[in-house]
C-alpha cells in the first residue's frame, strides 16, 4: 500500500450519549480517500491538545506567540440550557471549529502521528452496534433561518401516512401522553427543518414526533422490486488492514469504508474501495457501526430485518427545538390552519 495516511478533514456528525457518559462522533476523510467514524470523548480531545502542544511547543506559540498556528480549545459553560445534554452540544460545536482549525494548519502537524493515532479508528468504533440505552443526537443550527418564510422547508398542511419504525413516547400538544407502536400509521401534518415533524394518530392527537422515527407507508411491487436492487452497494468497513496480494484484490486499511458490490458465500465479496472494485475477504467485513446507524443504511443480502432485530439502538433523535423555533418558521396562515396557538402549541 502506499506511504502512511493522513487525516485532510473532519466533519462533526452527532453527540453519543450514554448515561453520564458522553462521546463526539466525527466523519473523518484521509488522504487515500478512504473515510471512518470515530467516537472520542472531551478529555481525550483535551489530552490530544495537550500532547500536541509538547510535541510541537513552536507551533503552539510556547517559544513566541506569534508563531502560534495551533488553535486553542475553549471548554462549554459549565451551566447551559438543557442541562447535561445542553453542554454536550455546545462542545460538539467547539470541537468542531477547533478540529476544522487543527487540520488546516501546518503540514508536518497535520502529518504527524500523534493526529494520525488519534483519529485512526479503534475496535469501539468498529463495532457494529452501540451500547444499549446509548442516545445519538444531532446538532441543529441555533439561529433561526435567514430564509424567507415562503422559503423554509416546512411543507404543505395535506396528511401524508407514514410509519413508525419503533415505539416512541412523548407527548402530544396538550401534554398528554403520546405512545406510538412500530408499524402504527401516522399522519404527518407539518415537517419542521428541525427534524420534529407534527403528526395526528388515529385517535386524532397531535404531538410533534422525531422524523428519523417515519418510514413511507407500505411498498408497492415496483418500490420493493427497487429496493433490492438498492440492497448492493451499501457500506461495510474493515475490521482490520489487508494488503491484497493479487490484482483481482482490494488493499484497504482498518476502519475504512467500504462498498460491497456483490456478496457471495464463498469468502470473498466483490466491493468497491477509493475508487476501485476487486474482491475482499467478508470476514474481516462488518456492518459500519455509528456511520451505519446515522445513514441509516441497509445491508446487502436481505440482511436488514436480522441486523435490525438484533440492534436496540433507537433511530436517531433529533435536538428538540424550543417553541419560539417552531413559531418562527410557521406564518401566521399555517397556526391557524393548524389550530395552533401559544396555548394549544404544547410542549415539545
Amino acid at each position: 500500500m502506499a506511504g502512511p495516511r493522513h487525516p485532510v478533514s473532519a466533519h462533526a456528525v452527532a453527540l453519543v450519549q450514554m448515561e453520564r457518559l458522553q462521546t463526539f462522533a466525527f466523519s473523518v476523510r484521509w488522504s487515500d480517500d478512504s473515510d471512518s467514524s470515530v467516537r472520542r470523548s472531551w478529555d481525550e480531545f483535551r489530552q490530544l491538545q495537550k500532547g500536541l502542544k509538547k510535541i510541537f511547543p513552536v507551533e503552539a506559540g510556547l517559544l513566541r506567540r506569534s508563531d502560534r498556528v495551533l488553535p486553542k480549545l475553549p471548554d462549554a459553560p459549565l451551566l447551559t440550557r438543557r442541562g447535561h445534554t445542553g453542554r454536550g452540544l455546545a462542545r460538539l460545536r467547539l470541537l468542531k471549529t477547533y478540529v476544522q482549525a487543527l487540520l488546516a494548519t501546518s503540514e508536518h502537524v497535520l502529518r504527524s502521528s500523534a493526529l494520525s493515532d488519534f483519529f485512526a479508528p479503534r475496535p469501539l468504533d468498529l463495532e457494529p452496534t452501540l451500547p444499549p440505552g446509548s442516545l445519538v443526537i444531532l446538532p441543529t443550527p441555533e439561529e433561526p433561518s435567514s430564509q424567507p418564510a415562503s422559503s423554509l422547508t416546512i411543507h404543505s398542511l395535506e396528511a401524508q401516512s407514514m410509519r413508525c419504525l419503533q415505539p416512541f413516547y412523548t407527548h402530544d400538544t396538550r401534554d398528554r401522553p403520546f405512545h406510538t407502536q412500530a408499524q402504527e400509521i401516522l399522519d404527518v401534518l407539518l415537517r419542521h427543518p428541525s427534524g420534529w415533524w407534527l403528526v395526528e394518530n388515529k385517535d386524532q392527537q397531535k404531538a410533534w414526533f422525531p422524523a428519523p422515527y417515519l418510514e413511507e407507508g407500505a411498498l408497492g411491487q415496483n418500490q420493493e422490486l427497487g429496493l433490492a436492487l438498492q440492497c448492493r452497494g451499501m457500506q461495510f468497513c474493515a475490521t482490520q488492514a489487508y494488503e491484497g496480494s493479487r490484482t483481482d484484490e482490494l488493499s484497504v486499511p482498518a476502519g475504512a469504508r467500504v462498498h460491497v458490490l456483490e456478496p457471495s458465500d464463498r469468502g470473498w465479496w466483490l466491493c468497491r474501495y477509493n475508487g476501485q472494485e476487486g474482491l475482499f475477504p467478508a470476514v474481516l467485513l462488518q456492518p459500519e457501526g455509528l456511520g451505519s446507524l446515522l445513514g441509516r443504511t441497509r445491508l446487502p443480502g436481505g440482511r436488514e430485518d436480522k441486523v435490525a432485530a438484533d440492534r436496540p439502538v433507537p433511530p436517531v433523535v433529533p435536538t428538540r427545538p424550543c417553541v419560539s423555533a417552531i413559531q418562527s418558521r410557521c406564518c401566521t396562515i399555517t397556526r391557524r390552519a393548524l389550530g395552533q396557538d401559544q396555548r394549544t402549541l404544547g410542549p415539545l
